[in-house]
């Protein structure tokens, strides 16, 4: 019997953040780096890195820092067009 499982966005949300604490050690980075770097408060960057709870707008100054600001354009690159008219209207853009 197949299983399926989805992630819970405090799953989800929890993984980013280890992702990126793994990321800011292996920079070799303190959080009071990281912080300065990308204008987020130690206080928001240690609640991320414990909790998975931020705005998107310091996430984003986060990837910035750590230079992987790509790597979250990338999230919704792909996404596809649901009609043809999306399609045609995003080419009249």
């Amino acid at each position: 019997m197949i299983t399926l499982y989805q992630k819970t966005w405090t799953e989800i949300n929890n993984d980013i953040a280890q992702k990126i604490v793994r990321l800011r050690k292996r920079k070799k980075i303190t959080q009071k780096q990281l912080a300065a770097r990308s204008g987020v408060s130690l206080g928001s960057l240690k609640r991320f890195e414990q909790s998975g709870e931020i705005s998107l707008q310091s996430l984003t100054k986060i990837a910035i820092a750590l230079d992987v600001e790509n790597d979250l354009e990338d999230l919704f690159n792909n996404v596809p067009f649901a009609s043809i008219e999306e399609v045609i209207n995003e080419q009249t853009k």
